[in-house]
């Protein structure tokens, strides 16, 4: 026969009851209501103003809980400053993956995920500048570092040439690829569509490798700075080509031609216009030839 005091069964502590009969007028609090901290403050006397609540804070939660935020517009701080909210490691990826491009790898969907940024693609662009020009006048005193004659000046207008050059490159080729992807998906419904700042991140992350290729060509030999202009050019093309190929292989051969032979010819030009421009060899020109010079030491006096 089972016993009477059941060990699991709920008991009222004694030390409670006593302290009930003591004092009759004690209030007690139960742990399953829900609104103690509210009636808590109504016993004390305090009552919620309503006038200090934010209506800007309840507006926020209503958006976020109903899924829906407001978009800013687009000459807006607001609406730009998306773009520059990444974390670092995640630019280092993008960095990375667009100097080691891998075969069959859309840059937009491995390493963008449909969030594209601004600050790689700027910082890029603004080392690249400085770097093309710092190069190019560096290249230019070693080249010159020796000759009593050459007097060594900086030109600091080429830092205003490399960023009208790289910033163009970088804003106006990516809208020109962006009208032309549009008005071909107006065309043909079935294209893969991208963003214009998409196109801006992938074009800004695409001119990462120029940055040590640019480094290189301080060295006076020819031959090394082709074959890192030719390096660059198949890494920086290889990541353009393969992100962009989905867009229009659907599309018409000649389209698809067209487009493609674009992408890459602005490429080779921008790569080769920067290393002709900023590390040309210095004209001979600009003093007299050694035929002219020794005909006018040569001349007879006139008597």
């Amino acid at each position: 026969m089972a016993s009477t005091n059941d060990p699991f069964q709920f008991q009222e502590f004694e030390e409670a009851g006593n302290l009930l009969e003591a004092n009759r007028d004690a209030t007690t609090i139960s742990i399953e209501d829900d609104d103690m901290p509210e009636r808590q403050r109504n016993a004390a006397g305090f009552t919620p103003d309503v006038d200090d609540e934010d209506p800007h804070a309840s507006d926020d939660k209503t958006e976020l809980l109903s899924g829906q935020k407001k978009n800013a517009p687009f000459w807006t701080f607001e609406y730009y400053q998306r773009f520059f909210d990444i974390e670092t490691h995640h630019v280092k990826e993008r960095i990375i993956g667009s100097m080691l491009p891998w075969p069959g790898k859309n840059f937009i969907h491995v390493h963008l995920r449909r969030n594209p940024d601004l600050y790689g693609p700027f910082w890029i662009c603004t080392t690249l500048v400085f770097a093309l020009a710092i190069s190019g006048n560096f290249s230019n005193f070693l080249l010159n570092l020796g000759k009593p004659d050459h007097k060594y000046s900086p030109q600091f207008g080429k830092v205003t040439i490399a960023a009208t050059a790289i910033f163009s490159y970088a804003w106006f080729v990516p809208l020109a690829l962006w009208g032309c992807l549009l008005w071909r998906n107006n065309k043909i419904m079935n294209l893969v569509s991208y963003s214009f700042m998409e196109i801006v991140c992938v074009y800004g992350y695409s001119l990462a490798i120029y940055i040590p290729a640019v480094v290189l060509w301080i060295i006076p030999f020819e031959w090394l700075r082709w074959c890192s202009i030719v390096v660059a050019l198949c890494l920086s093309g290889s990541v353009l080509v393969m992100t962009f190929w989905p867009a229009v292989r659907e599309d018409h051969p000649k389209v698809i031609a067209a487009i493609m032979s674009a992408i890459v010819l602005l490429n080779i030009l921008l790569a080769v216009g920067c290393k002709a421009y900023f590390f040309s060899k210095p004209e001979a020109a600009l003093s007299p030839a050694p035929s002219a010079a020794l005909e006018l030491t040569k001349a007879p006096s006139a008597t």
